[in-house]
């Protein structure tokens, strides 16, 4: 076993620290920059747009209900989801503005 490891260094060489974790600082950068930094990017996005919201925007729900806003509260927001058909939506349930999305018929 002892010969293993000497083999695998040479001679008057001793490891050194740094490249036995170059592999794992190398994964934790790459990890952070495709899965950590835009995962952040698009929350920062998506609460920005919910702080956008106003009166007379249409939008659609997570549960797919598409509607117009007819107030907006701190947490709530009213939707209009059919001529005199209003239903109460948290906020964080409002993914998409639809205003510029083609109309369908």
């Amino acid at each position: 076993m002892m010969n293993i490891i000497l083999m695998m260094q040479p001679e008057g060489q001793e490891a050194n620290p740094l490249m036995s974790f170059l592999p794992l600082l190398l994964i934790i950068v790459v990890f952070y920059f495709f899965m950590i930094r835009p995962q952040v990017k698009r929350q920062k996005e998506t609460r920005k747009f919910r702080e956008s919201l106003a009166k007379g925007d249409k939008v659609v729900t997570t549960g797919g209900i598409y509607g117009k806003i007819v107030e907006v509260k701190e947490t709530t927001i009213v939707l209009e989801v059919a001529k005199d058909v209003q239903i109460k939506v948290d906020k964080n349930g409002i993914i998409k503005d639809m205003s510029d999305a083609p109309q369908q018929r």
